[in-house]
């Protein structure tokens, strides 16, 4: 029957029924196992392997830190959001310091700015790779 025909694998449901290819991310990134570059997704495996051979531990994922906290009125009606910066990759060295790391393929001025804010707040300098 035509009315069952089979989907592309390269399209995706549009807006108002239409079938449209899917959009390219800002920079070209192309998502890979769960991660939002192959070049974060490659450093996962290392640090995953670094991590079985006992060199790193308490490896975690995509952790948030909060930069700036929310602001809120005297009626207490949120007037702006927590501005937070998201880790690629948090985990402990073999010295046991806490090491925040982050894959970056461009480096945007607001993630220079949310850099900045890490290690004034927090003290964490960020490691990128």
């Amino acid at each position: 029957m035509e009315r069952f025909k089979k989907i592309p694998a390269d399209r995706v449901p549009g807006r108002g029924g239409s079938w449209a290819t899917p959009r390219k991310s800002k920079y070209n990134a192309q998502r890979t196992g769960g991660h939002a570059s192959q070049k974060e997704h490659r450093r996962a495996l290392i640090l995953r392997m670094l991590e079985r051979a006992g060199k790193i531990s308490g490896l975690r994922e995509q952790v948030r830190f909060e930069l700036i906290p929310a602001q809120r009125g005297a009626d207490g009606r949120l007037i702006e959001r927590s501005c937070e910066y998201v880790a690629d990759f948090v985990y402990r060295n073999s010295r046991g310091e806490m090491v925040v790391e982050d894959s970056k393929g461009v480096c945007t001025d607001v993630y220079k700015i949310k850099r900045k804010l890490m290690l004034w707040r927090h003290g964490i300098k960020i490691i990128e790779t």
